[in-house]
């Protein structure tokens, strides 16, 4: 049977992929990529010429049979996100699970992801949290905000720049003024930052400063 690879990609800093994650890409067969232009940037870098297809949320349900049936022969597929842990957040689940079921060998190497680094950055209690991920943009938003707001855990969500001030408006109106909020951004880049307050002391800073890069969000569980 094959071997699918699970490898963590930086997220900012090209500098924070491992030497184990290099020698992997370098080795396997195939390298399933989120974007292959994305991800080309990174195999340049590092002079890793193995051949790359997508494998996106769009088409995921369509080709995983096929990379599959390439574990099944015994190829070494090593998959890989635009940044960051695959499945986390990003397609992967579906190809993990399948090749599980079909007896191949299942890797996944230590590596980056934003949440941990926002998470322990923040400040906030991080010995038990809870991990949301992206909200609904429309659907069960509010159900998935009233939710959050009772846990006692701290807890993460990754947020967009063009809603992270519907999202903070949204969570104060929820909770109120005096819940802590800790907001990371571009983690690992050169304009890598950390914006810690109540809700409102965050949105005031965000309403006067550039908006930009992708967000982790860390909210105080309830008190």
């Amino acid at each position: 049977m094959g071997k699918l690879f699970i490898v963590p990609t930086p997220i900012g800093n090209l500098e924070d992929m491992t030497f184990r994650a290099i020698q992997v890409l370098k080795d396997a067969d195939h390298i399933l990529a989120e974007d292959t232009r994305t991800s080309g940037k990174l195999m340049k870098h590092y002079q890793i010429g193995t051949q790359m297809s997508a494998f996106h949320l769009n088409n995921e349900h369509k080709v995983v049979g096929r990379w599959v049936d390439n574990l099944n022969s015994g190829q070494t597929i090593a998959l890989i996100s635009d940044a960051g842990t695959p499945a986390i957040s990003d397609p992967g689940f579906l190809l993990v699970r399948e090749a599980i079921k079909q007896g191949n060998e299942v890797i996944t190497l230590p590596g980056a992801t934003a949440f941990v680094p926002a998470l322990v950055n923040s400040g906030l209690p991080c010995e038990k949290f809870y991990y949301e991920g992206f909200l609904p943009h429309k659907k069960g938003r509010q159900t998935r905000i009233a939710d959050i707001i009772e846990r006692k855990e701290t807890c993460v969500m990754y947020e967009s720049p063009h809603r992270i001030l519907k999202t903070l408006a949204q969570l104060q109106e929820a909770a109120g003024p005096e819940r802590i909020v800790s907001i990371s951004r571009e983690i690992s880049k050169l304009h890598e930052e950390t914006v810690r307050g109540t809700i409102p002391e965050v949105i005031e800073y965000y309403e006067n400063n550039p908006i930009k890069g992708e967000f982790v969000l860390v909210l105080q569980g309830k008190s």
